[in-house]
C-alpha cells in the first residue's frame, strides 16, 4: 500500500528534469498531480475533459492544469490557479510535495511541467463545466494493476488511435494515455513500484 510517507520518502532527495523552453520551443503547459491519503491507500486525483471541437484533447482524461499565462510568475503557479478554475481546489491549502520531470508532447508541441500536492481536506468539485467534464479520485493500487495496462483505442484531435494506456475503474469514461499517463508511469516508476 501507497502512503504519504512512501511518497514523501520517494520525492526526497529525487532532482526532477526541468525542459528549457527557449530550446524546445512550443506551448509550455502546468498540471497538478494531487493525492489524498485513505485507509487504504493514497489515491490521485484526475478529470475528464469537457467535449470541445477546438480541444485536440477533448474527452481525454487529464490532471488539472494549462497553459503557462504571462501573469503567472511561475509554472506552479499555474497549475494552482488553473487547478482552482477547472475544479474549484485551492492549492494553497495543500502541502506541495515536489515536482516530476518535465516531459514534451509527440504531436503538438508542448512542454508540461508536474507539481505533486498532498490535499489533506477533500470538499466537493466546483467543475468549470465549459472545459471539465468530470473529477474523480483514482486508487493506486488501480493505477498499477497489471491487468489494467496494454494497448488502448484513444482519440486524439479528432483520430483514432492505439496507444499504451490504462483502463480506469470509472465506468464509461476514456483510457487513461498521452502525456498524463506518461506522467503516472512517471511516478510509478519512481515510488519503484
Amino acid at each position: 500500500m501507497i502512503t504519504r510517507e512512501i511518497l514523501e520518502q520517494s520525492l526526497a532527495g529525487y532532482v526532477p528534469e526541468q525542459l528549457d523552453l527557449h530550446v524546445q520551443g512550443g506551448t509550455h503547459a502546468a498540471v497538478a498531480l494531487i493525492v489524498k491519503e485513505t485507509p487504504s491507500g493514497l489515491q490521485l486525483l484526475f478529470m475528464e475533459r469537457a467535449a470541445n471541437e477546438n480541444d485536440p484533447w477533448s474527452g481525454n482524461i487529464s490532471f488539472p492544469g494549462g497553459k503557462v499565462e504571462n501573469g503567472d510568475g511561475d509554472p506552479r503557479a499555474t497549475a494552482e490557479r488553473e487547478t482552482w478554475e477547472e475544479v474549484g481546489i485551492d492549492l494553497g491549502k495543500a502541502s506541495f510535495l515536489g515536482r516530476l520531470s518535465d516531459i514534451a508532447g509527440i504531436r503538438i508541441p508542448v512542454h508540461v511541467s508536474c507539481f505533486i500536492y498532498l490535499l489533506e481536506e477533500v470538499g466537493p468539485f466546483r467543475l468549470m463545466k465549459e472545459e471539465v467534464q468530470d473529477a474523480f479520485w483514482v486508487s493506486f493500487s488501480d493505477l498499477t494493476d497489471p491487468s489494467r495496462h496494454g494497448e488502448k483505442r484513444v482519440r486524439f484531435d479528432g483520430q483514432t488511435m492505439i496507444r499504451p494506456g490504462i483502463t480506469l475503474p470509472h465506468p464509461g469514461g476514456p483510457a487513461l494515455w498521452g502525456l498524463t499517463y506518461l506522467l503516472v508511469m512517471d511516478l510509478i516508476s519512481l515510488l519503484k513500484l
